[in-house]
C-alpha cells in the first residue's frame, strides 16, 4: 500500500511539472511518424506546427512578407507529408488555379519513365520510332541519331539560336547545329516533343496516359492547356504538393507504387550528361560543382542555389514557379505566383534569396 502510494504521488509531480510549461508558448512533442499522405478524393491533410519541429517561428512573417511583395500566389511546406506552412495571398485562394510553367516539365519525366517501365519505348529508341519520318527538317541519317534521351536531357543538337523558334514544333522550325548529346543547351521545342513520343509509343493521348498513371492514382486534379506551341499544365497548389510528395518518396505513393522503376528514377534525379551537372531527366539539381541556364551557353561554377540543401532537386519554371524536393529532411516546398524578379525561364536569382529566408524559419 506505501509502494502505491509512493506511486502515485511520483505521477503527480510528474504530471504537475509537466503542466508547468509556458502556456503562451506551449512546445508540442516531435514524434517521428513516417511519411504521410493525404488521402485520395479529399480535402483532409494532416498538419504539423512549426513550433513543434523546433522552428524558429519568430522568422515566419519575415518570410510571409518576402513571398507576398513579390508576387506569390500560394507556398507551401511539408514536413514528412504533412502541412507545416500553407500560404495565399495576392488574390489566391487553395482552390485557384495557376500554371507550373517548366515546372511541369518533372510530370513528363516521371510519365515518361512509367512508358518504359511498361515496355512501350525505351530512352535510347530513335525518336523517329514515335514521332514518324520527317519530323523535323534534318536529313534522315542526322533525323534517327536522336534519341528519346536527347530530348529527356537537352541535347538533342537541334538549332536553338533563333530565338523566334526555340519553342516552335513544326519541322520547318527544326534544324541540325550539333550533333546529339554533344552540345547542352535549354531548347523547349524538343523538350515538347516528348508529349508526342509518348503519345506515339503508348498508343493513347499523352495528357489521358498522364492522368491514368500519375494524377489519379495520387489524388491531384489539374489539366494540360496548350499555349502556342507549349502545353502547360495548370492545378492548385495542393496538386503540386501531392506531386512533391510522390517525387519525395521515389514514384510511390503510400503503399502504391507509381513508378516502378528505381533505376530511372535515380538516373532522373541525378547528373544525366556531361555538360550540365545540374540537370537531371528534366530536374534540377543542386550540390553539384558547376551549371548552365536556360537562354546561355556559358558554364557557370558553384552549385544552383548556394542556399538550398545541397541535395535539393528541384522542378523550376518561368516567373518563378518552384517545387523544391529536400529528401535529407523530407521537405517539399513549392511557390507558385508571378514574377519574383527576373522572369527566367528556369532558376533565377530568386531561388537564393527565397532560400536565405526559408533558412531562417527553418534552421
Amino acid at each position: 500500500m506505501k509502494k502505491l502510494r509512493v506511486i502515485l504521488i511520483l505521477l503527480t509531480i510528474i504530471a504537475s511539472l509537466s503542466c508547468s510549461t509556458d502556456e503562451a508558448n506551449p512546445v508540442d512533442p516531435i514524434v517521428d511518424e513516417g511519411l504521410y499522405f493525404p488521402p485520395i478524393n479529399s480535402t483532409e491533410w494532416e498538419t504539423v506546427t512549426a513550433q513543434s519541429l523546433g522552428w524558429n517561428v519568430s522568422e515566419e512573417q519575415s518570410l510571409f512578407s518576402f513571398l507576398e511583395n513579390s508576387g506569390t500566389k500560394a507556398f507551401m511546406i511539408l514536413k514528412d507529408g504533412r502541412i507545416v506552412t500553407e500560404w495565399y495571398m495576392n488574390n489566391f485562394s487553395q482552390n485557384s488555379i495557376w500554371y507550373w510553367a517548366s515546372a511541369g516539365k518533372t510530370l513528363t519525366a516521371m510519365t515518361l519513365g512509367i512508358a518504359q517501365n511498361e515496355g512501350f519505348l525505351n530512352l535510347n529508341d530513335a525518336s523517329a520510332n514515335y514521332l514518324g519520318d520527317n519530323w523535323s527538317s534534318l536529313t534522315p541519317e542526322q533525323e534517327n541519331n536522336i534519341k528519346v534521351i536527347h530530348h529527356l536531357t537537352m541535347t538533342t543538337g537541334l538549332d536553338y539560336t533563333n530565338i523566334f523558334n526555340q519553342f516552335c514544333t513544326d519541322a520547318d522550325c527544326l534544324f541540325y547545329l550539333n550533333e546529339p548529346g554533344e552540345f547542352w543547351y535549354y531548347h523547349n521545342a524538343p523538350y515538347t516533343l516528348l508529349d508526342n513520343i509518348i503519345t506515339g509509343a503508348v498508343n493513347d493521348d499523352f495528357e489521358d496516359y498522364f492522368a491514368e498513371k500519375i494524377r489519379n492514382k495520387i489524388g491531384m486534379t489539374g489539366f494540360w492547356l496548350q499555349s502556342g506551341f507549349n502545353n502547360i499544365y495548370r492545378s492548385n497548389a495542393r496538386s503540386m504538393a501531392r506531386f512533391g510528395l510522390l517525387s519525395l518518396n521515389k514514384g510511390v505513393w503510400d503503399d502504391e507504387v507509381i513508378l516502378d522503376d528505381s533505376n530511372y528514377f535515380d538516373a532522373m534525379v541525378n547528373t544525366s550528361q556531361n555538360l550540365n551537372e545540374s540537370y537531371g531527366y528534366l530536374w534540377w539539381l543542386n550540390g553539384k560543382e558547376s551549371y548552365r541556364v536556360p537562354g546561355s551557353t556559358l558554364n557557370f561554377d558553384g552549385m544552383l542555389v548556394p542556399n538550398a540543401p545541397n541535395d535539393l532537386i528541384a522542378g523550376l519554371g518561368a516567373n518563378d514557379q518552384k517545387l523544391y524536393i529536400i529528401p535529407s529532411e523530407n521537405l517539399v516546398i513549392l511557390r507558385m505566383g508571378d514574377n519574383g524578379g527576373e522572369g527566367q525561364l528556369g532558376p533565377s536569382g530568386y531561388d537564393n534569396e527565397l532560400w536565405q529566408r526559408i533558412n531562417a524559419v527553418i534552421n
